[in-house]
């Protein structure tokens, strides 16, 4: 039953989005106590200890493979684990948690428009309405069902640091169409993350000497465990393996749920109260996901 619940990829995308609305919010939450520089390198320095165990015991075997590969290993790497994040903590350092998520919600056209450009891959009328009514949805909630609020949105240096990061995780999700084949799933997420890591490690360094260091506390540390333990190693494990099988636009109409993840991590988290908005955007985003997964992708 276990097996069967987390081999189904519906669940793994649910999961993964979960994770990543979490860190969303901590993202915002910590940015006084932790710089997204820091941030972003130990959350893969976290997640990096946590699959090397998975991973180097198919290193030996598989090492041809992965050398064979390593063009896309590099791409995929500086693009999924070096950019996207790195970006999108800078960009709530700046940027309102509504406009980030707004931003954020842009990934699945991102990813469709690139899947078309890149893999010839055409909307089909179905995914086109899905993507029109999720994001709808989304706006919704972010616009707090007030059409003024929404045109009213501007773009700040936070929000262009967002567009950046939207931009790499939708060339990510089409790009792992070309990852090395044969490569156990650990081995090639371990691979990523270390190349991700080689440009994070000395701007963190530099981060750390010349504008501030993390503000050492117990709420600072399990921050950085939650974004390394879920986000980081969990959530790429889940993401990789949906998008595998179900393929990018598919996957990446999930994102779409950020809002309403964030919306009720928000309630339970901060007792913030939900208002009519967030139930019809909600419904909404569902919506769209349910037609996004009625039938496979042209």
């Amino acid at each position: 039953m276990k097996n069967r619940l987390f081999g189904n990829p519906y669940l793994l995308l649910l999961l993964t989005v979960l994770f990543w609305s979490g860190n969303m919010v901590i993202g915002r939450g910590l940015r006084e106590a932790v710089p997204p520089l820091a941030l972003a390198f130990w959350r893969w320095a976290i997640a990096l200890m946590l699959v090397l165990p998975f991973a180097l015991p198919h290193l030996k075997s598989q090492w041809p493979q992965l050398k064979a590969g390593w063009r896309p290993v590099i791409v995929l790497g500086l693009l999924g684990v070096g950019c996207y994040n790195t970006f999108a903590y800078i960009a709530l350092q700046y940027t309102t948690a509504t406009s980030a998520t707004l931003l954020n919600s842009f990934v699945p056209i991102a990813t469709m428009a690139l899947a078309f450009v890149l893999l010839g891959k055409r909307l089909s009328r179905l995914e086109g309405l899905a993507i029109v009514v999720s994001f709808a949805g989304v706006a919704m909630i972010v616009s707090h069902g007030s059409l003024d609020t929404l045109l009213g949105l501007t773009l700040n240096r936070g929000d262009l640091w967002m567009l950046l990061a939207v931009l790499s995780w939708g060339i990510y999700t089409v790009g792992l169409q070309w990852r090395p084949q044969g490569i156990h799933p650990m081995l090639l997420l371990a691979a990523f993350t270390a190349v991700g890591l080689m440009p994070l490690l000395p701007a963190y360094l530099w981060e750390t000497a010349t504008v501030r260091s993390v503000d050492v506390s117990v709420r600072s540390l399990t921050g950085m465990l939650y974004t390394g333990i879920f986000p980081g190693f969990l959530g790429y494990v889940f993401y990789n393996a949906a998008v595998a099988a179900v393929g990018p636009s598919r996957s990446s109409q999930f994102i779409h749920l950020m809002p309403v993840f964030t919306t009720i991590l928000a309630a339970i988290f901060l007792g913030e109260r939900p208002f009519w908005y967030h139930i019809v955007g909600i419904v909404l985003v569902f919506a769209g996901i349910f037609l996004a997964t009625r039938r496979p992708a042209g």
